[in-house]
């Protein structure tokens, strides 16, 4: 599973690597208008945080449900087709929550808006980790990063512009033009897959095929483990500055902060370390560099009056570690070959499951506990990355072997 790095890659593959990258950016770019402009749309619509909470959680359902079945579509008319399509269609779909006049439209055009958001989500990352099969080394956490960066553009982008007193849906509108017309170009460079692998993939015999799902059901877990200690730092972290160490509200934020900036850096430059040390191992270090992560923070209490410093150390530590994680399991998904849409399908389902509700059952677990009692549960799960991550990745890279061996006993 290592790859070695490849020479420059021809043209038009260097054209599609920039197509991708352009969708993720502009992917991230769009949630993070989105992100930053709730409260405003809040307090429009007067939700209060239960509705307001329904509304994203009828997006994260409509998302999780056509994450299911999103993969056969690319499977069948190549990731490439269904990108195309989705990226505009659901950047023109934001505009019914963002212009919603109630909060019965408002859930009505959510439900639509996370079902675009599920078609988006997989048919991207099929087409990502369809081109780092074809460039022959490790491209995707890059990708990922370019997403993170994205949303904290388009975040800061919103905030800037709504302290200059811009309408928070006039600026959503614009960001949602600008992330159409971006999705159409850079639609245009996206690379389908070879036109013999279909048929190929379809005539593979059954052998191992068994194997392979129970593979792909454990890097769902993989992913679905790091995403929960992923959401737990993103939704928790300054909550425990301010709570737990006692920081004051406007320092808190730097322990998210310090978090989201250290993921960022490494996904953007993750690759080349995933080239050097293979998928296993990258695992194996991932997870254990967020387990004493999370570690850190959990005893970083007892640090006396440098307690914020040593916390804002650990959460580097995890945001270094979980970085690599979602992106591995993604390009291990891809690296069989063939149609991986299905699996991918399943993977993004279990790891979006992860981001949406494990920061709310952390929430409800520290409200039962306290939150340093609930933070052992992303931290375990961080070790379990650690753990079962390489046996995912050696199991994976038997399945070959062992049909191979298959088809030469049955040769006569």
């Amino acid at each position: 599973m290592r790859r070695p790095f490849a020479p420059r890659a021809e043209p038009r593959l260097i054209r599609a690597r920039v197509g991708v990258f352009g969708y993720f950016a502009t992917s991230g770019f769009v949630m993070g208008c989105w992100a930053a402009g709730l409260p405003a749309m809040d307090d429009r619509l007067r939700l209060g945080p239960g509705r307001l909470g329904t509304a994203l959680l009828v997006i994260a359902f409509g998302a999780l449900v056509s994450m299911l079945f999103v993969g056969r579509l690319s499977d069948r008319f190549t990731s490439r087709v269904v990108t195309r399509i989705a990226g505009p269609v659901s950047g023109m779909a934001l505009l019914g929550p963002v212009l919603a006049p109630s909060y019965v439209t408002l859930v009505i055009f959510a439900a639509v808006y996370g079902v675009t958001v599920g078609f988006l989500e997989v048919a991207m990352n099929v087409n990502s980790v369809e081109v780092e099969s074809r460039y022959g080394r490790p491209i995707v956490s890059a990708f990922h990063g370019l997403w993170s960066a994205g949303g904290a553009a388009g975040g800061a982008l919103t905030s800037g512009l709504a302290h200059l007193r811009v309408g928070s849906q006039i600026i959503l509108i614009a960001a949602i033009v600008v992330a159409v017309a971006s999705f159409v170009y850079f639609g245009r460079m996206l690379m389908p897959p070879p036109e013999t692998h279909t048929a190929a993939s379809t005539a593979e015999g059954s052998t191992g095929l068994s194997l392979r799902w129970g593979i792909v059901l454990i890097l769902g877990i993989l992913a679905f483990s790091g995403h929960i200690s992923e959401g737990a730092a993103i939704d928790w972290a300054s909550v425990h500055a301010h709570r737990v160490l006692l920081v004051p509200l406007d320092n808190a934020p730097i322990a998210y902060t310090v978090f989201g900036t250290a993921m960022t850096l490494v996904r953007l430059a993750g690759d080349p370390i995933r080239g050097r040390l293979g998928p296993a191992r990258t695992l194996l270090t991932a997870g254990a560099c967020a387990t004493v992560g999370y570690a850190v923070v959990l005893a970083s209490p007892l640090a006396g009056s440098i307690a914020f410093g040593v916390a804002c150390a650990g959460w580097m530590l995890t945001g270094i570690g979980l970085a690599t994680v979602v992106p591995v399991v993604m390009s291990a998904v891809g690296s069989f070959g063939g149609a991986v849409g299905k699996a991918l399908s399943t993977v993004t389902a279990f790891s979006s499951t992860g981001m949406l509700v494990g920061p709310a059952v952390i929430g409800h677990l520290a409200q039962a506990t306290s939150l340093p009692v609930a933070l052992v549960v992303p931290a375990t799960l961080a070790a379990v990355v650690a753990v079962i991550g390489p046996f995912a990745i050696r199991a994976l890279r038997a399945v070959p072997a062992r049909a191979a061996a298959v088809e030469a006993a049955a040769a006569p």
